[in-house]
């Protein structure tokens, strides 16, 4: 469980918020939930299917290229960053209001089998994305309409 802070406007006064958190929020698919078990958000994910690859961006501001780890074991791509807040405050300096999270995160996806061109996926990460191309092997593109004549 985690905790969430609110106004200290007593009941009433946060009752529209948790409302709406009530309602807003999918009850049914936890698995597939952006949450980390803190309660904080992990890197939000797009995965695109084109006729030659999967593009996949992964949104994660403030991180570098070298706090990523991506590897592919068979049909299961994991993208994973061990990031820690490396800050250290000065002499007389605190936070009075502390959000960003720099957590371990690990979003694991299954593509499918026996598709994907390992030898050929490329990354890199630019202005807060980090994107991946995963070609499609050859056999596995999807390929034109055949027109065919009837004789």
């Amino acid at each position: 469980m985690s905790l969430v802070k609110r106004s200290s406007g007593g009941f009433w006064n946060d009752f529209p918020s948790l409302f709406n958190d009530f309602w807003t929020r999918d009850w049914f698919d936890w698995a597939l939930g952006n949450f980390s078990e803190t309660g904080t958000t992990v890197p939000a994910v797009n995965i695109i299917e084109t006729r030659d690859s999967f593009e996949v961006e992964m949104a994660a501001p403030g991180m570098d290229k070298k706090d990523f780890k991506v590897e592919l074991d068979g049909n299961l791509l994991t993208i994973s960053s061990e990031k820690k807040d490396e800050r250290e405050l000065k002499e007389g300096e605190n936070y009075t209001r502390r959000e960003f999270s720099y957590q371990s995160f690990r979003r694991t996806f299954t593509l499918p089998k026996d598709v994907v061109d390992v030898d050929q996926i490329k990354a890199h990460y630019k202005d807060g994305i980090l994107y991946l191309t995963i070609p499609k092997k050859e056999e596995a593109r999807q390929k034109p309409p055949k027109m065919i004549e009837i004789a």
